[in-house]
């Protein structure tokens, strides 16, 4: 069976914070793209429109292209949730953003870079969280219908902090099949943690209203494929492999073979599972060779866009490079174009 093509890019802040080093590492390594995040250590989401004019000429001087905009769209607490402590990679207050409306803004900075994707995420982690509690925001809704309308795919990645943090959460969202077996588990627990003592409100016993509003709850729910044409299209599980294995799990075949089909893009990077510290793609213990393979298997595209987010600040450009190095030997040995 022939494999998808890799369409090699790497987050240009993970080579360096200024525009200058991303640029010159990508002469010097010939690349073609880099995904944008950030610059000079401000997240581009809260630059206003000139400063995004500017970069983007900048690159397209350079003759590089943006498959995507590295947002941290929904990387913040969900409206009235209280989210979990912890350190947050790159986090965002959206109070930063200089426009009045942030999904305005997100998807003019992706339109602006010429990017065909946006990286978005699920919120950081609350109790009993639900897909409802993403898509049925109006900020997402309108995140969507934009999208569609400009022609951006929304990918969500799996985030360790974030509701969605490994490939099980990944595959859930977007399984609905899954997605009623965990409603089912909230159900239960919902029923064990409120169902303490049989008393009376409003002339209903404890039980019944509970049970009543779990069944309202749950038929209230709306998968997220289950909306227009557009939603279908344009909203996709960004896989983050490294990201699962960070959290202690190790993804199954039926996580995999259920998100494959919807995977145009992918994050690369891998962790030293002793150490609880990402290292340099192929330097780690990711099986990065099976893990691949399983994954470009199932997928029905024939190009897919693999993103080289190096994590390792220490030595960024370095270990960006050998991560580079990695990714074309995997390949090879497991008979991948990279292009």
């Amino acid at each position: 069976m022939t494999l998808p093509r890799l369409a090699l890019s790497v987050i240009g802040d993970e080579i360096g914070p200024s525009l200058e080093e991303m640029i010159s590492f990508a002469h010097e390594h010939g690349l073609k793209r880099l995904d944008m995040r950030t610059v000079d250590g401000r997240n581009l989401l809260g630059m206003k429109k000139e400063e995004i004019i500017k970069i983007s000429r900048a690159l397209e001087k350079a003759g590089l292209t943006v498959p995507t905009f590295v947002s941290p769209l929904f990387k913040w607490p969900a409206a009235g949730k209280s989210a979990g402590a912890g350190k947050v990679d790159f986090a965002f207050d959206p109070k930063e953003c200089p426009a009045e409306d942030i999904i305005d803004h997100a998807i003019e900075i992706a339109v602006i870079l010429g990017a065909p994707h946006m990286r978005i995420f699920s919120y950081l982690r609350h109790r009993r969280f639900r897909p409802s509690d993403l898509t049925d925001g109006k900020a997402f809704t309108k995140l969507m219908s934009l999208a569609s309308h400009y022609d951006i795919s929304i990918q969500l990645e799996n985030e360790p902090v974030c509701n969605i943090g490994n490939i099980a959460e990944l595959r859930a969202f977007f399984d609905p099949k899954e997605e009623e077996l965990a409603e089912e588990e909230l159900a239960e627990e919902l029923l064990e943690e409120d169902m303490l003592a049989l008393e009376t409100i409003d002339g209903v016993m404890v039980d019944e209203k509970v049970e009543a509003e779990a069944k309202e709850e749950e038929e209230e729910l709306v998968d997220p494929r289950d909306k227009d044409k557009e939603t279908v299209i344009y909203l996709r599980p960004l896989v983050d492999i490294a990201n699962a294995w960070a959290t202690g799990e190790q993804p199954s075949d039926d996580d995999i073979a259920s998100l494959a089909p919807l995977v145009t893009a992918i994050h690369l990077k891998d962790r030293d599972l002793a150490a609880n510290r990402t290292v340099p793609l192929g330097d780690g213990n990711v099986p990065w060779p099976a893990e691949l393979r399983r994954l470009l298997g199932g997928v029905t595209t024939g190009e897919v866009l693999a993103s080289i987010e190096t994590h390792c600040p220490q030595d960024s450009r370095n270990a960006t490079a050998r991560s580079i190095a990695g990714l074309r030997r995997i390949a090879a040995e497991i008979g991948v174009e990279v292009v």
